[in-house]
């Protein structure tokens, strides 16, 4: 199988393809297209599952400049064939929706009852032409694009020697290879004396001040690092066991009686870390023994009633996978016989790791960012250092050193990977050269390694995010909501709520490091109190771009590109009219638009705001609409009032509208027909009318309202 940095060394081609067809969109549109065309359904179903997973794994291994010219067209084609049949199905839901709601009003129905129902009506039973229109003529043309997709991209399969994927899960083993215990790598650590000096302290606690093993009753308690691919968590783990190593040697009555350094990885085996350990213990070859058992047994006699630090490095975790979690048991249950005061020091890529192997949340400490002059003073240590140059040359090599750096997005594992090629040819024109190139393939490749190891819905969720701009602050209800709207959550139980699957979504997005904790914010625009708000690190935002593709883009302030004409999810930092007429008025497979600025002159505020809606009319697919208003003159509120036109966004499930002073809002009777809506926003809003009151109780799937006003809207309360 080629090296993971091959896959992502390009475009990214193969990683995009990939992340798309592991998207729910692909079940979803199979399953519920063949049930309502009710033809040989469950033998078609059989048949493309299969075909569509084989695609799947093949997306895993296909390097782009072998296979990108011959696969992508007709990958495109099978996107653009299940985007089509999705809306089509959400329209057939939107009609069955409105029957629904018609026939059970004509009734007499109450509005919980009606709610109730509608909401657990799904469209499971086959299409009739009279409920469906051209629906039915639609779906089963679109279905046929997909069929046909998929049968002629497995058709070039055959063609191709492929290697096979094998693995249980389908995803890339990652490399198992162990490093030896005690051999240190030449690094320094620059940057991260705080965190050294914390863990050093943590490591030394008495026991009277160290409260989680107190409370799990063991001789050790659990110290976590972790952070993404690259961020230098095994740096620092390894400059506190040199410490540690050190203190040893130097007194012979020092704190651990043993230390030992062992690199676990994804798949490990118990046999082999024990061995590690044992060696690691003895500073001795670890002898053959017939069993797991022996071997253990033998180990925990060089352990007992000793004071030991551990160190495991790269450990690996699946929190929905209770066989990794008694794994983990195993791996550490020698060191039940050690002596209290024992400590583990765990380094791994997410969070959850650490809390299944016992640590307090208080004792896991996140790998943060470094800044850029630090980031700078490391890479110069790698690339440049004490080494001899001349005066002149080190200054230009100082010049261009300082450009590459900028290229590395403050990657610890690019700067000492680069930085080290760097200092083998400390000429100018290499440098120059070098500076020009790609530099960040391996930094990449490990990256690519965890966003494999997430499930494929999270993945979906992450890679939505390449919308919002870099360093943007994301909050956790925010991207709930969107992801929900979008459909984006998949749920195993029917009494799940999606927002809840949301949360977890994130939560593993948090522990993975995929999302990092950035600071507190205000809430704005008519939400109350102080929220956390998490950032997404530069290269983390280069991967999400590349497996996206062309679905997500985003447009930022001075930008005078195009817009893909395909694009799916659009995010604009800075809007204007002219934007408006040229920019995104033919942008008709357009799901999402966030506008997060949107300026208007003093005069002519209505004008602007009709205009606007007008467009966005045209805009029929649309299933989230978020408008922020920036206006330019202060003082009293105004009112405004939504055109009927807002009715023909059949789709939409989101809707956002926040203007700084808006006094008072009026919303069409036409507002009444968004059946599919979820979630509406009116920020700082302090007065809510409707045209037509009565006939809200429409909105079945509403969830969440959002507003200053005092509300009526049946069954749902004011967020």
């Amino acid at each position: 199988m080629p090296d993971p940095v091959s896959i992502t060394a390009a475009v990214g081609w193969g990683v995009t393809a990939l992340g798309w067809l592991a998207s729910p969109i692909v079940p979803r549109v199979l399953n519920k297209g063949f049930a309502l065309l009710d033809f040989n359904a469950a033998e078609k179903l059989k048949i493309l599952d299969i075909q569509v997973l084989h695609l799947q794994r093949v997306m895993e291994v296909v390097d782009e400049s072998t296979y990108r010219v011959r696969l992508e067209p007709l990958l495109h084609k099978l996107k653009s064939a299940f985007y089509e049949a999705e809306d089509i199905l959400d329209s057939v839901e939107y009609q069955r929706l409105k029957k629904q709601i018609q026939d059970r009003k004509s009734n007499g129905s109450k509005i919980d009852s009606l709610k109730k129902n509608v909401q657990s009506a799904l469209p499971s039973s086959p299409l009739q032409d009279k409920e469906s229109g051209m629906s039915k003529v639609e779906l089963k043309k679109s279905l046929e694009k997909i069929e046909s997709a998929v049968n002629d991209a497995c058709e070039i399969l055959k063609q191709l020697n492929l290697p096979a994927v094998s693995n249980d899960n389908g995803r890339p083993a990652v490399a198992t290879n162990s490093r030896s215990a005690g051999i240190s790598p030449p690094v320094r650590v620059i940057g991260r004396d705080k965190d050294r000096h914390k863990i050093i302290a943590m490591l030394h606690e008495k026991e009277n001040q160290c409260q989680a093993n107190a409370v799990s009753g063991t001789c050790y308690s659990v110290i976590g690092i972790h952070g993404i691919a690259g961020s230098g968590k095994s740096t620092l783990a390894r400059c506190v066991y040199d410490h540690e190593k050190k203190q040893k040697k130097e007194n012979k009555d020092g704190h651990f009686e043993i230390v030992i350094w062992v690199h676990v990885s994804q798949k490990f085996e118990l046999d082999s870390i024990f061995r590690d350990m044992f060696e690691g213990a003895t500073r001795e070859v670890c002898p053959d023994f017939n069993s797991l058992h022996a071997l253990k047994e033998n180990l925990e006699e060089k352990l007992c009633a000793k004071r030991i630090l551990l160190i495991l490095d790269d450990v690996w975790y699946n929190s929905r996978n209770s066989e990794d979690h008694e794994e983990l048991q195993k791996l550490i249950s020698p060191l039940n016989v050690g002596k209290a005061g024992s400590r583990i020091l765990v380094t791994s890529r997410t969070e959850d790791a650490l809390l299944a192997l016992g640590a307090a949340q208080e004792r896991c400490i996140p790998i943060s960012d470094l800044d850029d002059e630090v980031f700078l003073e490391m890479f110069m240590y790698y690339a440049l250092g004490d080494a001899r140059v001349g005066g002149h040359d080190r200054r230009e090599l100082e010049t261009i050193g300082e450009d590459i750096a900028k290229k590395l997005k403050r990657s610890p594992l690019a700067a000492r990977t680069v930085g080290a090629r760097l200092r083998k040819n400390l000429k100018v024109e290499i440098w120059m050269r070098e500076k020009d190139r790609d530099l960040l393939k391996e930094t990449m490749g490990a990256l690519w390694s965890s966003y494999q190891y997430l499930d494929e819905q999270v993945r979906r969720c992450f890679t939505y995010c390449s919308i919002f701009p870099r360093r943007h602050q994301l909050t956790r209800d925010e991207l709930v909501k969107l992801w929900v709207a979008e459909g984006f959550i998949k749920t195993s139980r029917a009494e799940e709520e999606m927002e809840d699957v949301a949360r977890d979504y994130f939560d593993e997005l948090v522990s993975a490091s995929f999302l990092q904790l950035g600071g507190k914010q205000e809430n704005i625009l008519g939400h109350d109190g102080v929220v956390d708000y998490f950032t997404i690190h530069d290269l983390l935002c280069d991967l999400a771009e590349d497996v996206s593709g062309r679905d997500c883009f985003r447009i930022e302030k001075g930008f005078t590109g195009e817009v893909p004409q395909d694009v799916r999810y659009l995010f604009v930092g800075s809007y204007n009219r002219e934007m408006l007429t040229e920019k995104m008025s033919g942008l008709k497979h357009l799901r999402t638009l966030i506008i997060n600025d949107i300026i208007w002159l003093k005069s002519d505020e209505s004008e602007f705001l009709a205009s606007m809606f007008t467009m966005l009319t045209g805009l029929r697919k649309l299933r989230v609409l978020n408008l922020r208003v920036a206006r330019e003159r202060s003082g009293f509120g105004f009112s405004f009032s939504f055109p009927d036109s807002i009715g023909q966004s059949k789709h939409l499930r989101y809707f956002g509208f926040m203007v700084p002073v808006l006094h008072k809002l009026t919303l069409p009777g036409a507002f009444t027909k968004l059946y599919h809506m979820q979630v509406v926003d009116f920020g700082h809003c302090k007065f809510l009318a409707f045209s037509r009151g009565e006939d809200m109780m429409n909105l079945v799937n509403l969830r969440r309202v959002i507003s200053k006003a005092d509300l009526d809207f049946p069954n749902v309360g004011a967020g």
